[in-house]
């Protein structure tokens, strides 16, 4: 019976570390949606940008806020800065699908494991 008792508490308790973990994978879960949906729309925006300057002159004025300041700018250096800025944005996007790919396997599996626990406890409480 001690011992029916030491296991059903050793199961409550990867229970309790089984959902505290899915509460934390979804805490990051939710952080990297609100960074995706961000870097999403950086896209979008650098991406209408990058269409406008291919819309413009060669010798067309462009200016950059830097601080309260427009400063002039130079087409071609700007275009280079919006396609660097592209590219970062991509690859934080993909890095950012990849982590909540690899969270939402992480998710299944613990979800498993939790449920799992829980047939346990179930047969074991209702055996006794």
């Amino acid at each position: 019976m001690a011992d029916n008792s030491k296991a059903m508490a050793e199961k409550r308790q990867a229970l309790e570390k089984a959902t505290m973990s899915l509460q934390e994978l979804r805490k990051e879960q939710t952080t990297l949606v609100s960074n995706h949906q961000k870097l999403d729309s950086q896209l979008q925006e650098n991406e209408i940008v990058e269409k406008e300057f291919k819309l413009l002159k060669d010798n067309a004025r462009i200016y950059k806020l830097i601080g309260p300041v427009l400063m002039p700018q130079e087409k071609a250096e700007a275009t280079t800065n919006v396609q660097k800025r592209l590219e970062y944005i991509r690859d934080e996007l993909k890095r950012v699908d990849a982590r909540l790919k690899e969270l939402s396997e992480d998710e299944q599996k613990t979800t498993m494991e939790a449920y799992k626990l829980q047939m346990e406890m179930q047969s074991a409480s209702a055996s006794t």
